[in-house]
């Protein structure tokens, strides 16, 4: 500005240095005004007792969806910057493999079920050869004991009656046995059905679509992400202040936002969040003026309902300035009341 003023001074004709002079003040003043303006912006300077200003920007919780297993992206059915609820499906893999397999352990189940039936009805054989062992033996007791029977008979029966007991032991065993492989079979049923659920993929909450990762057609790996959400209900802006600010600060203390596209409007907020550990951590911290180096990052949230009434103009990464009370007795002054659009 002085070099402007002063090569204005050396070209300007007799009564061009009187002009120059005269308006030479007015536009210092003006540029000062927006100095100290700025300054008092970045620095805090200028506030009531009580508060303090910092730099910071808009976030918002992130949310992958996510493929559980390896395969091919059938298709991908949202598009970036889409609001989806939650439930809603978001893409869907390649599911023909595993529908494969489910028809093999489907079929599993259905050879299970017809050895319980074979069991069953070999159980019912066997004891029916029990109960005839059984009586075949029980005749040649009694003959024997009336002296009309003979020891190798009764002894005949009582190997039969072991048999047959034995049999329907094994009989029951089988049972067991294809109850067992019936369990199995229908445990691979629901296995390969929870894997083809999964390959449905849906918004686990309600958001807006940041990032489409991958395109219909392509091969990803377990976990790989397909879908990055945002998280409309979980916006705020994080900052960072010195330690003589962040000890003074409690959950729940009120906050404003003024937000650098929209200076005109006055955002509230809540702390949430206040980092235990400084940021930015000096050799040193043994004198006051190192102390002051300690920054705490510190989370100030706005509400969800406030949210959901201006959801489609939540952006994150804008950048604004943050004001916080260290003493919960000060008054917010009149430039820093609740504003919003209407």
């Amino acid at each position: 500005m002085g070099a402007l003023l002063c090569f204005g001074l050396a070209s300007a004709p007799a009564s061009g240095p009187v002009r120059a002079q005269e308006s030479a003040p007015a536009a210092s003043s003006g540029f000062g005004a927006r100095l100290q303006a700025l300054i008092a912006r970045l620095t805090g300077r200028g506030l009531p007792a009580g508060l303090f200003s910092t730099n910071g920007r808009i976030e918002a919780e992130q949310v992958l969806v996510a493929a559980k297993l390896a395969g091919r992206v059938l298709a991908v059915l949202v598009v970036e910057g889409q609001t989806v609820e939650t439930g809603q499906v978001v893409a869907r893999m390649d599911t023909s493999e595993l529908e494969a397999q489910l028809a093999g352990a489907q079929a599993q189940v259905r050879r299970a079920e017809k050895a319980i039936a074979e069991a069953e009805a070999a159980i019912a054989q066997r004891e029916s050869e029990h109960t005839l062992a059984e009586q075949e033996h029980e005749r040649a007791s009694k003959l024997k004991e009336s002296g009309y029977g003979t020891a190798q008979a009764l002894d005949l029966r009582q190997s039969q009656l072991n048999v047959a007991v034995a049999a329907l032991k094994a009989a029951n065993a089988s049972l067991d046995e294809a109850h067992a492989a019936a369990d199995a079979a229908r445990a691979e049923v629901a296995r390969v059905q929870s894997q083809i659920d999964d390959s449905t993929l849906k918004a686990p909450r309600r958001g807006r679509v940041e990032y489409k990762l991958v395109q219909s057609g392509e091969v990803v790996a377990a976990g790989a992400p397909i879908v990055t959400l945002l998280d409309l209900s979980d916006v705020y802006m994080t900052v960072f202040v010195p330690a003589r600010v962040a000890g003074r600060l409690a959950m729940g203390d009120e906050a404003r936002i003024i937000l650098d596209p929209a200076p005109d409007y006055v955002v509230p907020a809540t702390v949430s969040f206040v980092a235990t550990g400084a940021q930015f951590t000096p050799k040193s911290v043994e004198t006051a003026d190192e102390r002051e180096k300690l920054m705490f990052r510190v989370k100030l949230r706005i509400a969800p309902e406030l949210l959901r009434q201006y959801e489609d103009r939540v952006k994150t990464g804008v950048r604004g300035v943050a004001y916080v009370r260290t003493d919960p007795a000060a008054a917010w002054p009149e430039a820093l009341t609740a504003k919003l659009p209407q």
